[in-house]
């Protein structure tokens, strides 16, 4: 890898519709152990924070949920110094009273996904990092307050249950997940977030609502989730996200006072 320790504090991994965040920004490329991230890395300023912005899926969409290099994305963060990620995401609602356009800040998660590269502890050494809590507190509390701060409804907590895409859910799978009490559907946050975990980084997702998945149990005038739907609810949103991610970077204080960055500590089989 290509260590440049000294260029980022703070990583922003793009969602669908989200490709540009900062202005003047100088754009890199990172090698990897695990091969390429998604795009260039933009570098840029907010406030006093050296930020580092990578979209998800690329630039062009390129990359659907399925085929993401989340180790190199995660990976190259943390090669820049980056040592709190924030992973903004459209998502879809499975309970009526989390709506389109509002936001969730997640703090647990469900993998249904398959075949993804999960880890970076292959063996010879062997790793258990706990996932009881997945998402930082710290993060979690900040985010928070910026959506209030910027008049946007906001749920402080959520489940979100990442599926493998890239196709959507049959009703089926829908009610079950929505009777479950989870409140979030998504196919991105797994591997991300444990893989963020892995490397002792501070991660915190923001779930931005575009859809009631394949509609509401009962309620016939929501109706099934369609790729032009998300998208055009995401970019009605993006100003919406960058408005939050503005006022949450520089609020971010710069020494980490929550345990992610001991997360390794008790997790290693020797």
């Amino acid at each position: 890898m290509i260590e440049r320790r000294d260029l980022a504090d703070i990583g922003v991994i793009g969602g669908s519709g989200f490709y540009q965040l900062l202005e003047d920004a100088q754009q890199i490329r990172v090698e990897t152990p695990y091969g390429e991230p998604s795009d260039e890395i933009a570098i840029g300023m907010i406030g006093d924070s050296r930020v580092a912005f990578l979209p998800r899926h690329g630039r062009q969409h390129q990359y659907p949920p399925h085929s993401i290099n989340y180790r190199a994305n995660v990976s190259a963060r943390a090669s820049l110094g980056v040592s709190r990620i924030l992973g903004p995401a459209a998502a879809g609602s499975l309970q009526a009273n989390v709506k389109p356009g509002d936001f969730v800040i997640c703090d647990q998660f469900v993998d249904r996904t398959y075949g993804r590269a999960a880890t970076y502890f292959d063996g010879p050494k062997t790793v258990h990092v706990s996932a009881a809590d997945p998402y930082c507190p710290e993060l979690r509390a900040l985010a928070s307050k910026a959506c209030q701060d910027e008049g946007i409804a906001v749920h402080n907590q959520g489940t979100v249950v990442v599926v493998q895409g890239p196709r959507f859910s049959t009703r089926a799978e829908s009610r079950w997940f929505s009777s479950c009490g989870w409140e979030v559907i998504n196919m991105t946050q797994y591997p991300e977030v444990v893989l963020a975990r892995e490397l002792e980084l501070c991660y915190v997702n923001l779930s931005l609502i575009t859809d009631w998945d394949v509609g509401l149990e009962g309620q016939q005038d929501i109706f099934p989730v369609t790729v032009e739907e998300v998208i055009r609810v995401f970019q009605e949103n993006n100003e919406r996200l960058k408005r939050v991610l503005l006022r949450l970077i520089p609020a971010i204080p710069r020494e980490r006072e929550c345990a992610c960055h001991r997360a390794l500590e008790g997790a290693v089989v020797s």
